[in-house]
Parts: C-alpha cells; sequence; structure tokens
C-alpha cells in the first residue's frame, strides 16, 4: 500500500506526498489513456489518487518524457485508488488491449505477482516503479529507500541534540508492511536510531492519517505526554495526523519527522510543528522510468540505465535504478525544494504562515 531535477535541480523538479508516500481509501480511482491501444502503448499503473504525488507529478512527468523520447508512442494510464484487486484488473485490461510495457507501482508487491508473471507470459515487459513488486520484473527505479529512513532517523537525532540519550523515549510510526519500501524505511531509520535513543512505542500506522492519529494517541497514553521525547513518523500524511494529535494532548516542541515534502509538511516544518521531511526528486524517477520503458519497447538493453541491481521479495534478480534522496529541515527549503520549483515561497508562505516565514528567512 501506500509507507518523495536536471541535476538534482531539474530532475527534482517534484515530490509530494512517499513512500513512499501513502495510499489512501479513495473510492473514486482513475482509469484513464492519452492513446490508444497497440505496438506502441506503455501502459502507467499507480497506486492511489490520494497522494498528491502520483497525479501531480509522477504521471504527467513520465508522459511529457516518453513523448520526448518516442513522439509516436502513447501513454495509457490508469489508478489502483488504493485497491490490489483493482490494479490486477488495469493491469489485465492493459495485457488485452496489446500494451507492449507496462510500469507499475504496486498497491500491494506480493499481490500483483500473479498478474505480472500472467503479462510477461504474453510478451510484455514489466517495470516496477517506487515500490519493488515481486514477479518477473525487466527493471527496477525508485530511491534509496534504505537510505531514506536514515535521513528520517539523522533529522530526528539532529533535532533532538542534547536530549538524544539511550534513554530518550521516541515513537516511532512505520508504514504499511505490504509496501515492501516500508520495510527498507524503518530498516535505515533503526540502523541511525538503535542504541542513541529508547523506541519505546512502535507500530504501523499503515500509512494513513488517521491511522498514525489514533497509534500516537495509543503511545501517548502508554508513556506519558510529558516523558515522549520525538516522534519518528514514516511519511509526511502521517505526520499530519500525528501533528494534531500531539497538539491535543498539549504537547509541543518536540521532533517530529517525515517523508515526501508535501506543501503541508513544509507548512508545518516552517511552523516549527514538524522538523524534518525527505525530498524525494520525482521528475527524475518518473524520467529514468520512461527512458526504461521506450528502451525496453525499442528492444534495447537497459543495463546502462538501470545499473545496480536487487532481489525482490519473490526472489527475482532485478536491473534497478536508485536515486539519492534528500533531506529538508527549515535550513534548506530554500535550497531544495524551492530551488527545484516544486513549490514557490508564495505556496508556502500563506497568510496562516507569513510570520513564521519571515522567522525562517524565507520571506
Amino acid at each position: 500500500m501506500r509507507r518523495a531535477a536536471v541535476s538534482v535541480a531539474i530532475s527534482a523538479l517534484a515530490v509530494s506526498a512517499a513512500a513512499c508516500g501513502k495510499a489512501g481509501d479513495d473510492n473514486s480511482g482513475s482509469d484513464s489513456s492519452s492513446s490508444g491501444s497497440g505496438g506502441k502503448s506503455i501502459g502507467l499503473l499507480l497506486p492511489d489518487n490520494v497522494t498528491t504525488r502520483y497525479e501531480k507529478f509522477d504521471k504527467p512527468y513520465f508522459e511529457a518524457k516518453v513523448k520526448e523520447l518516442c513522439s509516436d508512442c502513447t501513454v495509457s494510464y490508469a489508478n489502483a485508488a488504493a485497491d490490489p484487486a483493482k490494479q490486477a484488473q488495469q493491469m489485465s485490461s492493459m495485457v488485452t488491449k496489446g500494451v507492449k510495457v507496462i510500469v507499475v507501482s504496486a498497491q500491494d508487491s506480493a499481490a500483483i505477482k500473479s498478474s505480472i508473471a500472467s503479462a510477461v507470459s504474453k510478451g510484455v515487459k514489466v517495470v516496477a516503479y517506487d515500490r519493488l513488486a515481486q514477479g518477473p520484473v525487466s527493471a527496477y527505479v525508485s530511491f534509496d529507500n534504505v537510505k531514506v529512513g536514515q535521513l528520517q532517523g539523522q533529522a530526528l537525532l539532529d533535532a533532538l541534540g542534547s536530549k538524544a540519550t539511550p534513554k530518550s523515549k521516541v515513537v516511532m510510526i512505520n508504514g504499511d508492511e505490504a509496501d515492501p519500501n516500508a520495510a527498507q524505511f524503518k530498516e535505515g531509520a533503526h540502523k541511525v536510531l538503535d542504541g542513541k535513543v529508547d523506541i519505546a512505542y512502535e507500530q504501523s500506522g499503515l500509512w494513513k492519517d488517521t491511522v498514525a492519529a489514533q497509534k500516537m494517541s495509543a503511545a501517548i497514553t502508554q508513556l506519558g505526554a510529558k516523558n515522549i521525547a520525538g516522534v519518528y513518523a514514516a511519511n509526511d500524511g502521517m505526520a499530519g495526523g500525528i501533528a494534531n494529535t500531539l497538539k491535543g494532548a498539549g504537547i509541543s516542541g518536540i521532533p517530529l519527522t517525515g517523508q515526501d515534502a508535501e506543501l503541508a509538511a513544509i507548512q508545518r516544518i516552517v511552523a516549527g510543528t514538524q522538523s524534518a521531511t525527505v525530498y524525494k526528486p520525482y521528475k527524475g524517477e518518473a524520467d529514468n522510468a520512461a527512458e526504461l520503458a521506450v528502451n525496453l519497447l525499442q528492444g534495447k538493453d537497459i543495463k546502462s540505465l538501470a545499473d545496480t541491481q536487487v532481489t525482490s521479495g519473490s526472489g527475482d534478480k532485478v536491473q534497478a535504478k536508485l536515486l539519492t534522496p534528500i533531506s529538508v529541515t527549515v535550513k534548506n527549503i530554500k535550497d531544495t525544494v524551492v530551488k527545484d520549483g516544486l513549490y514557490t515561497v508564495g505556496d508556502i508562505c500563506t497568510a496562516n504562515y507569513a510570520a513564521a516565514c519571515k522567522t525562517a528567512g524565507l520571506q
């Protein structure tokens, strides 16, 4: 389930709400095609339309890059609306239409395995996007997800400062275990935090702000409001729910992490209710996926593009391209998400945040 610059400045023109982001419980879904079907059609299957990044950034960037690389190629698009069964049906439909290459960000990396195997048996090439789907995929494009977790953990320690001691109680709210990225974020964070602080409460927030808020409330009840030194949240969506719970409990001034560089998270960082997020330049991710898809469509070698190898949950060896994430705090907002054009200062510094923006040096 759900679990974000031309060099870094152009392939990073975008970010969003991941996990890595989170998947939602949206019922609307999306099935569309910017093309017909057939020989030069590339499919794009994204997991949900609640997470900001997918519809706002990934889809348009991917479509634009495909068009740049292959003027007579078309893109068939569908969004699973957080429903693994729906995504399986969407993949089957694309195969039936004659789509030759499918790029999929799996809603459930294990559940999609049989659909991928079926597609590949019919001569379709599959690229795993952002999440490493199980099955015989040809390539995988994502970020170094262990590094994401390490950046989150280090940001939490940095924000704790002298309070980062083995006795300091930290709450850890991880992503959904059905998302392989979530396990990697968790692994990276533990590498940094273990032994430095006391992870006194650890649960999955399922990439849902409401679930994360409930877990945070339970942690406060269990540990006591005054005994919580900081909170690790695996993404910005959950961090939003946690921030509201902390405010309701009268807890302020403690570090809170996130991921995806969502606009609301950047505003919380400016306001001081979230300490950091992780910016994942999604234009670079979408561009790399488009290039891999076009090369596969044209029968070209992809090893120069996918220059490393990873092993999926099904044991398959997969050629991969892993991009570099960036930690964002109040100190480098201008040099990251603003510089890359993800958000303008005006987007961030609305009336409610004007005073905080001045303090932060954004205005």
